[in-house]
């Protein structure tokens, strides 16, 4: 018997006794884990493997067994191919529950192979286009583009009193969902959209787009694109003179946004971001505490709704007592979970009945929430 067939037996055999004891559930977790974006992914990352710890430290029983949870995590760098290859990977390794993927562009193509394996879904990716494709395990554990842009436009007419806008998109599903949410709902709200620009999400100059824009005397330009987008675009438009306020989804309100813009980025940069103030949700600066002291760093945008989607899974398996994807799913479609930000219940196409959407500006570099719709 050749040394790596025994080394496999006894890791079999290894792995049987571990079984005898324990059960082994593994949770996927696809996200961004390199490139402009990966500060997301691992700040999303943490928050699963938060759930995770804790879950084993305290385990619970399903079917007379204790559960032991691994998580498996992949990077899909942000794009829908690796998206794809990602979650193809996490399926060949028997996993049943997964948690991202965050983009838009990934997550519509990568739930696809997901909901023909059978794998459960918990997802923040916000394009409407995710749930309208009909599958039973799917959820999106956050709100969508259309409260997102459309609380944005509101805040804008209602709030800021704005009159002149323009738009610009980074041509993904994310940017482009969320951009025209907030068009529609700002021509609703009476606004004059006087322009609407593209970009991508791997540029850095927009100059020409916003010189353009200059020209239209726009009071605010809302950004349909992540933070590595914003921030030099923010810095940009202090260069050129423009004093209008610059806007977006959730994918700016972050961090990274404060720390890439520096001084160009402040009271003058707003965006909406999915959830109720943590700080003042109820287990909200509990959950902050734990996370930092746990990753040496405050968490970010969405590492609280990764936590919370990781232990929807769990207690969804200690209700029904099975690991049958199928029965978890429907006792998550049927019940209600209380996590961090908020309480989770869903609609027929998984996007969650109640999602409250909290309008931020910076301050210091750091996002500072300043009113929930």
């Amino acid at each position: 018997m050749k040394l790596k067939h025994i080394a496999a037996a006894l890791a079999l055999l290894g792995a049987a006794g571990a079984q005898a004891q324990d059960t082994v559930v593994k949770i996927g977790h696809s996200g961004p884990l390199s490139g402009a974006q990966a500060f997301s992914g691992k700040d999303n990352e943490n928050g699963v493997r938060l759930a995770v710890e804790e879950l084993n430290a305290k385990p619970i029983t399903v079917a007379g067994k204790k559960l032991k949870f691994e998580l498996q995590s992949e990077d899909d760098q942000g794009d829908p191919k690796a998206g794809v290859a990602a979650a193809q990977k996490l399926i060949d390794q028997g996993v049943k529950y997964v948690v991202g993927p965050y983009n838009s562009g990934v997550a519509i193509p990568a739930s696809r192979a997901y909901n023909e394996a059978g794998v459960l879904i918990a997802s923040v990716a916000t394009n409407p286009k995710l749930t309208q494709q009909g599958y039973k395990g799917l959820f999106r554990v956050n709100a969508s583009d259309s409260q997102l842009g459309t609380k944005m436009a509101l805040y804008a007419a209602n709030e800021l009193k704005l009159k002149t806008v323009a738009v610009i998109d980074d041509r993904t599903a994310f940017g482009q969902g969320v951009a025209e949410e907030f068009k529609k709902q700002a021509k609703a709200a009476g606004l004059t959209v006087a322009g609407h620009e593209f970009t991508t999400d791997k540029a850095f100059d927009f100059t020409s787009i916003l010189t353009k824009l200059k020209t239209k005397k726009v009071e605010a330009i809302f950004f349909g694109g992540y933070a590595p987008q914003g921030a030099p675009m923010a810095r940009q438009m202090k260069q050129l003179g423009i004093n209008a306020k610059l806007l977006g989804g959730d994918t700016i309100c972050t961090a990274e946004m404060g720390k890439l813009g520096g001084d160009a980025v402040g009271e003058n940069v707003l965006c909406s971001q999915g959830g109720a103030i943590l700080d003042k949700a109820a287990s909200g600066p509990a959950f902050k505490a734990k996370f930092k002291a746990r990753f040496k760093q405050e968490p970010d945008v969405y590492a609280a709704a990764y936590y919370d989607a990781t232990m929807m899974y769990a207690q969804a398996m200690q209700k029904t007592n099975s690991l049958d994807p199928q029965k978890v799913a429907a006792a998550i479609s049927a019940g209600a979970y209380k996590g961090v930000t908020g309480t989770y219940s869903f609609d027929e196409r998984g996007d969650m009945k109640q999602s409250p959407v909290t309008i931020f500006n910076f301050k210091g570099g750091q996002p500072v929430p300043l009113t929930t719709y």
